[in-house]
């Protein structure tokens, strides 16, 4: 039984998703205070925490950022912000998804499903699978690195996810909701959420979406890693 973290101030919301994730087999402790959550996740770490962003004591980001310095457990936000710098911002401090409120008790469970799913050590008894070459793009599955010009490339577990996805299907354009379901095994997310991570992968790649050197957006289709920039 997997154990969630909830960190939460409201006792109302508190309560109700305690017995949404409950429902779902998930075992449940809770933190109201950022400083508490730290605690929790250093002294009993769950597998995985829901984070809302508005706490008393500590803004939500800044404790994302402070989990991020002691600890690799996923970490879900649930916000209310919807704005796309800012959910960018939370995704580059560390967030492995994110829901924006109101969400349904159903669409949080598999959110969190899906995260844990992603981030379950692989069998090592498993074939390693090959590295991905792509021009001077390096990735390797296995260590979860990617490496442009000889530099490692900083990314967060979805960053990693989608550039690995595109360089598997090199040269392919492969369609948002493709991907939305392949990648994130959510196709009823909204087309925004692979933007948002095609952004930031663009940012630390050291392109433009008007001057693009691997990652080309083929408008009304979809997306296209080349490997001939």
């Amino acid at each position: 039984m997997a154990c969630v973290l909830v960190v939460e101030d409201d006792p109302v919301i508190r309560a109700a998703l305690i017995e949404v994730l409950a429902g779902h087999g998930y075992a449940v402790k809770t933190a109201h205070q950022g400083f508490e959550a730290l605690r929790e996740i250093t002294q009993s770490p769950p597998d995985i925490v829901v984070l809302d962003l508005g706490l008393p004591d500590l803004d939500g980001l800044d404790v994302l950022r402070m989990v991020r310095g002691i600890s690799r457990v996923p970490v879900l936000v649930a916000t209310a912000r919807d704005d796309e710098n800012e959910i960018i911002r939370l995704l580059n401090a560390g967030a492995d998804d994110y829901l924006v409120k109101p969400f349904s008790g159903g669409q949080l469970a598999a959110r969190l499903a899906a995260v844990l799913r992603r981030s379950t050590p692989a069998d090592p008894r498993a074939v390693r699978p090959p590295e991905l070459r792509v021009g001077d793009l390096r990735i390797d599955p296995t260590a979860r690195t990617a490496h442009l010009d000889g530099r490692e490339l900083v990314l967060t577990r979805r960053e990693f996810d989608l550039l690995a996805y595109l360089a598997a299907h090199a040269d392919q354009v492969m369609p948002r909701r493709r991907i939305l379901n392949e990648v994130w095994r959510q196709p009823y997310l909204e087309d925004q959420t692979v933007d948002v991570h095609l952004s930031a992968l663009r940012r630390k790649m050291g392109e433009k979406a008007r001057k693009p050197r691997y990652l080309r957006t083929v408008r009304g289709i979809g997306i296209k890693l080349v490997s001939s920039p």
